[in-house]
């Protein structure tokens, strides 16, 4: 093989790896009807930003609650584990969460994912006493 042909086939599989690690993170099924949603208890991978501009990711796990459309979830992020209680209403979870590690600071918020035909979860995501918004999305893992 010549050694053009040997740089134009590396760059052509650089190129293909850079497109679908911007595909990566991306929210890919449509939001889910009301009456058609997809299974929400799964592991998730997540990632976001916080109100403050910091970028976070990490994985979430969600469980079924004691009611019908309830949901325990559990975030293990960069720097911090979090759990919260959450209720569908529509095609949205809505979610109170808290942080439960051992640091010392009792952070709590909000956090509404909109759910997608795809069982993917984005929406806005808040803590209490700080001004804004930041973004969250999760991505159900792959079953073993």
């Amino acid at each position: 093989m010549s050694k053009h042909v040997l740089i134009a086939l590396l760059l052509t599989l650089a190129l293909l790896s850079a497109c679908s690690s911007q595909e990566k993170g991306k929210i890919q099924g449509a939001d889910a009807a009301p009456d058609a949603l997809p299974t929400l208890a799964a592991s998730y991978s997540v990632n976001g930003v916080d109100p403050r501009g910091t970028d976070y990711g990490g994985n979430l796990q969600v469980r079924p609650g004691a009611a019908p459309g309830t949901y325990a979830l559990q975030w293990i992020i960069t720097g911090s584990i979090q759990e919260g209680f959450g209720q569908v209403q529509g095609n949205q979870l809505l979610v109170h969460w808290r942080t439960v590690d051992d640091i010392g600071l009792d952070v709590t918020g909000l956090t509404t994912y909109t759910i997608t035909t795809e069982g993917e979860l984005y929406g806005p995501r808040t803590v209490d006493g700080v001004p804004g918004a930041g973004e969250e999305r999760a991505f159900p893992n792959p079953s073993d």
